[in-house]
């Protein structure tokens, strides 16, 4: 007795093709939700609206703000923010995506979007 099994290559490159695009669109929504909640300090909006983006590196999607005072403002919340843009700007403004209320909003836009692309 044998068995043969056959892979649908097509099927499985339009499946990781839904995984990248999904992951990207995800993104897209964490950083759409983190403008929206008003938590990254604002002074002039560069930071926040040129600086942090999108960024898709071959098999990798993150999220990324490349100003240089984002590091330091970040890591220290004790800072007395500005909160004329954003009225509930401070530090650590990622937080709440990794360990906090918002946890499971990357994974759970990810995961709508992916059963949308794939059918799956």
């Amino acid at each position: 007795m044998g068995v043969k099994i056959e892979f649908d290559m097509r099927a499985i490159k339009g499946l990781e093709e839904a995984v990248k695009k999904s992951a990207e669109e995800a993104m897209e929504q964490v950083l759409t939700d983190l403008v929206n909640s008003n938590t990254m300090p604002f002074a002039i909006g560069d930071m926040q609206d040129n600086q942090t983006f999108v960024a898709v590196e071959g098999d990798t999607v993150k999220l990324v703000t490349g100003s240089p005072q984002a590091r330091r403002l970040y890591y220290h919340p004790e800072y007395d923010f500005q909160q004329g843009h954003n009225d509930n700007a401070g530090g650590l403004w990622l937080d709440p995506y990794i360990d906090g209320d918002k946890k499971d909003f990357a994974k759970n836009a990810f995961e709508a979007d992916f059963k949308e692309r794939s059918g799956v």
